[in-house]
């Protein structure tokens, strides 16, 4: 996600640079969910979201990051980590804020989880 210019992943109304009236999804379209999106794929070994808006979200994503270079290494196939953060400079709020907008707004449509992992599907 990006608050300096309208991404793939920028949510409905969601005000960046490039969209100052906010997202537009007539115009635009949806936002793109991309570990359902790529879960979906032969191939992928390992998609899953996580968010660094607290210590217990950071430590899961620490362990995610650690995973996908393990499957990498393993040859189990691709891995996306998506990682759900804050930019409190372009979204012109204070740090407390963004990460109060980032649970409010991100979590509800961007659920953190996991969304494949062919690790855990052969225990």
């Amino acid at each position: 996600m990006t608050g300096g210019q309208m991404a793939p992943t920028s949510l409905p109304n969601q005000v960046t640079q490039t969209t100052p009236y906010g997202r537009d999804v007539k115009i635009a379209g949806n936002p793109i969910r991309v570990c359902e999106l790529l879960s979906t794929l032969d191939g992928v070994a390992l998609a899953q979201r996580v968010a660094v808006d607290n210590v217990r979200n950071v430590n899961a994503a620490r362990r995610a990051i650690k995973k996908a270079f393990e499957y990498q290494r393993d040859k189990k196939g691709y891995s996306i980590i998506e990682i759900l953060s804050t930019c409190p400079t372009n979204w012109g709020m204070t740090p407390v804020d963004a990460l109060g907008w980032l649970n409010e707004n991100m979590l509800p449509y961007y659920p953190l989880g996991v969304y494949k992992d062919i690790g855990e599907a052969q225990k």
